[in-house]
């Protein structure tokens, strides 16, 4: 068995962060993905238990009071949360754990657990963010707006991340990726000396 390992992939919406766990899942075994819970209502194309856990502004605020959430923060008016007892379970069993959060959320983690990576992915320039960011179609004007607002302040946190992946090319940005994971997940588990 391999030692279960928790990676934090953040980046600005739009930088590809999805479409990059999604083209890794078949080229890492082990692989877990975990799903956040949120407050927001689901786009287009979205199904309940996929991409998220949809709940209920209620339902997020029993799971903070009953510290079930390894981290949560307020994103563009919306909550968002790391269920903890999957994880925690998830990289006993051994997998590779990744949680696709933002920033705010993946220094959270990391001060909860010391030993994760966090890896930042970054478009190939801000110009090519926006014009994604326009080109989804799922938000107005004003919410790509703040979302581009938003990635200025993230972008400028690149340097406190242990890898940064450069999506600029979706199948070289998905080995790059799948190859910093498989490389943290084959460090042997010390074993104790004869003495």
């Amino acid at each position: 068995m391999r030692k279960g390992n928790l990676f934090i992939i953040s980046g600005p919406s739009g930088a590809g962060k999805g479409t990059l766990v999604e083209a890794i899942t078949p080229m890492v075994a082990d692989l877990w993905l975990s799903l956040s819970v949120t407050t927001r209502a689901p786009r287009p194309g979205e199904h309940e238990g996929l991409q998220y856990r949809f709940v209920s502004d209620a339902e997020f605020a029993a799971l903070i009071e009953n510290d079930a959430l390894l981290e949560w923060a307020e994103v563009h008016g919306q909550r968002y949360g790391t269920p903890k007892d999957a994880v925690v379970e998830k990289m006993a069993e051994g997998r590779q754990v990744i949680l696709e959060i933002d920033p705010q959320g993946a220094f959270k983690v990391k001060q909860r657990v010391p030993e994760s990576v966090l890896i930042f992915i970054t478009p190939p320039s801000f110009e090519e963010l926006a014009r994604r960011l326009s080109g989804r179609g799922s938000e107005t004007e004003a919410q790509v707006e703040k979302r581009l607002e938003t990635a200025k302040h993230e972008l400028g946190l690149v340097g406190e991340y242990d890898h940064v992946v450069r999506n600029d090319d979706v199948s070289r940005a998905a080995q790059e990726l799948a190859a910093l994971i498989e490389s943290h997940a084959n460090v042997p588990t010390p074993t104790p000396k004869d003495g």
